[in-house]
C-alpha cells in the first residue's frame, strides 16, 4: 500500500491524487462513487436542515400521524408517537452520518467496509429496492396532484379511470429530469423549496380548522379529542397500535439511516451535518405530525371518517385557483422528498453493482423504471396496509443493517477507515472471504427473521413484530460485535492510520 493514500484537513479526509490515479482502473471505482474532496463538501447547516425540511414536509409525513388517528388514537398521542419515533431513528442516522462527512464516502462504499466488496450489494440493494417502492408511492401522490392541476382546465380528465396512472407517469418523468442534474441541483431545489413547503403545511392546517368550524366543531373540540376505544380495539388494542405505530415511525426514515452518508459526504463539517439534521428532521416531522393529526381528526368529526391521505381532499376544494396552487405545492413537497430520499440512494446502489458499467445517471433510470412495477395504490390504499404492512415489514428488515454499520464503524473499526482499500477489491483489507463478510450477513438475518415472520402472520411473534425495528437493531448490534470480536485488532491501527495519512 502506498504511503499517504489519504490526506486530512481539519478532521476531513480525502484521497490523495496519487491514490486516485492508482484506482482509476479499478472495477470498484467510478467518479460517482469516488469520495468527495474537501473542496466539494460545501453543504452548510442550512443546506442540510433544508434537505430535511424538504424531505419531511410531504404527504407521507402527514399520514404518519393521520393514519394513527384513523386507527383510533387521539391527535396528541399520534403526535407524541411520531415525535418519539423520529428522535429514536435520529440516533443511528447521526451515528452513520459521521463516516460520510469524515471520509467523503457514499453509502454503497461505506457498506463495503462492513459487508465486503461484494457483500455490500445486500444492504445497498435492500435499501435501493425499498426506495423504489417509496419512489412509486411518492409518484402516486404527486401524480394525484398533477391530475388535480389538469382537471382545473379539463374537468372531465379528473373522472377518467386512467387519470391517476397518467399523473403517476408524468410525475415519474419530472422526477427523472430533476434527478439527472446531480447533487447541486438537488441542494438548491431543497434550499428553495423548504419555505414553500412550510407555507403549504400552514394552509392545510387552516383548511382543517375551516372544515371543522363549518361542521360546528371548535379548535378545542378537534385538538382535545380522545382516543376512540372501539376503533383501537378493532385494530389490535391500544398497546399494539401504539407500538406498531412507533415501529412504523422509526421505520419511516430507516432507509435514510442507512444511506445518510450519500448526503453527509457533502457537509462542510461534522458540526454542520449534526446540527442540520438535529434542527431539520425532528422539528419538521413533529410539525407535520401535528398538522396531519389535526387534519385527520377534523375530517373525522366533519365528514364522519378520518382521512389519512390529504390529497384525497383536493377535489373538495371549491376554488379552481386555490386547487391549482395547492396542487403545485403538493408536487413541490413530494418532489423534494422523493428525489432526495428515494432516487439518490438506489441510483448509487445500482451503480455499485458494476461501477465501470453503471453510472449514477443510469442508476436513476433503473430506479424510475423499477418504480413502475410496484403497486402504490395498494401500499397507500389504507392506514392498516401502510402502517402494519409496508412500514413495519421493511423497517424490521433494515434495522439490523443500520445496527451492524454502527457496531462496525464505532466498535470494531474505531472510526478508522482505509479509504483506498474500499475500492481495491480482493487487494484491499475489506475483501473478507471472497468479497463477503459472512458474519455481517449472519447478524443481519438474526436481526430481521423473527420480526418478519411476525409481520407475516406467526401469532407467537406478534409482539416482536410490533417492536420490530428496536428488536432487530439490538439483536443485529450484539450478534455482529460478538462474531467480530476476535478480528477487531486486525483492522487499521493508530500507527497505520498515521502512516497512510498526510496532514495538510
Amino acid at each position: 500500500m502506498a504511503q499517504f493514500t489519504q490526506k486530512e484537513t481539519g478532521g476531513l479526509y480525502e484521497l490523495t491524487d496519487e491514490a486516485r490515479v492508482l484506482l482509476a482502473g479499478s472495477k470498484y471505482f467510478n467518479d460517482d462513487l469516488a469520495p468527495t474532496s474537501v473542496s466539494q463538501r460545501t453543504w452548510t447547516t442550512y443546506h442540510i436542515a433544508s434537505l430535511w425540511i424538504g424531505m419531511s414536509i410531504c404527504i407521507p409525513s402527514f399520514t404518519m400521524a393521520s393514519s394513527l388517528v384513523s386507527l383510533g388514537l387521539s391527535p396528541w398521542l399520534a403526535v407524541f408517537n411520531v415525535a418519539l419515533g423520529n428522535l429514536i431513528i435520529l440516533i443511528p442516522m447521526q451515528l452513520n452520518s459521521h463516516a460520510g462527512t469524515k471520509y467523503g464516502i457514499p453509502f454503497p462504499v461505506f457498506a463495503r467496509m462492513t459487508f465486503g466488496s461484494i457483500g455490500a450489494h445486500i444492504p445497498s440493494l435492500s435499501r435501493a429496492l425499498t426506495a423504489c417502492g417509496w419512489c412509486a408511492v411518492q409518484a402516486w401522490i404527486g401524480g394525484a396532484a398533477i391530475v388535480t392541476m389538469i382537471a382545473v382546465f379539463a374537468p372531465s380528465f379528473g373522472g377518467m379511470t386512467a387519470a391517476p396512472f397518467i399523473g403517476f407517469g408524468l410525475f415519474l418523468v419530472l422526477t427523472l429530469w430533476i434527478s439527472l442534474n446531480g447533487s447541486e441541483g438537488i441542494k438548491w431545489m431543497e434550499a428553495l423549496g423548504a419555505p414553500i413547503l412550510a407555507v403549504l403545511s400552514v394552509a392545510l392546517f387552516i383548511w382543517a380548522i375551516v372544515i371543522g368550524s363549518n361542521a360546528g366543531f371548535s379548535f378545542g373540540d378537534i385538538l382535545n379529542a380522545t382516543t376512540d376505544p372501539d376503533i383501537v380495539a378493532a385494530n389490535g388494542g391500544f398497546v399494539y397500535v401504539f407500538l406498531a405505530g412507533l415501529t412504523a415511525n422509526i421505520a419511516f426514515w430507516a432507509t435514510m439511516a442507512l444511506n445518510i452518508p450519500d448526503f453527509s459526504r457533502y457537509a462542510k463539517s461534522q458540526k454542520a451535518q449534526f446540527n442540520g439534521q438535529l434542527l431539520g428532521m425532528p422539528t419538521a416531522m413533529a410539525f407535520t405530525a401535528f398538522v396531519g393529526a389535526f387534519f385527520a381528526q377534523s375530517t373525522k368529526l366533519a365528514l364522519g371518517e378520518a382521512i389519512f391521505d390529504p390529497t384525497a381532499v383536493l377535489p373538495l376544494i371549491g376554488s379552481p385557483i386555490i386547487a391549482f396552487v395547492t396542487a403545485v405545492g403538493v408536487i413541490i413537497a413530494t418532489l423534494t422528498t422523493n428525489i432526495a430520499a428515494n432516487v439518490v440512494a438506489p441510483a448509487n446502489g445500482f451503480s455499485n453493482i458494476s461501477p465501470t458499467r453503471i453510472s449514477y445517471k443510469m442508476g436513476v433510470w433503473i430506479t424510475v423504471v423499477l418504480a413502475i412495477f410496484y403497486r402504490p395504490w395498494w401500499i397507500f390504499g389504507g392506514a392498516g396496509a401502510y402502517i402494519f404492512g409496508w412500514l413495519s415489514t421493511y423497517g424490521g428488515i433494515l434495522a439490523p443493517v443500520a445496527a451492524i454499520f454502527v457496531a462496525d464503524y464505532y466498535v470494531v473499526k474505531k472510526r478508522k477507515i482505509d479509504v483506498m482499500a474500499l475500492f481495491q477489491g480482493k487487494e484491499g483489507r475489506y475483501w473478507y472471504s471472497s468479497g463477503w463478510n459472512i458474519r455481517a450477513i449472519i447478524a443481519w438475518v438474526c436481526g430481521f427473521i423473527l420480526p418478519t415472520l411476525g409481520n407475516f402472520g406467526v401469532p407467537s411473534l406478534h409482539w416482536i413484530a410490533a417492536n420490530g425495528y428496536i428488536f432487530g437493531f439490538i439483536v443485529g448490534f450484539i450478534v455482529y460485535v460478538l462474531l467480530m470480536k476476535k478480528d477487531m485488532a486486525s483492522f487499521v491501527t493508530d500507527e497505520e492510520a498515521n502512516a497512510m495519512t498526510m496532514v495538510k
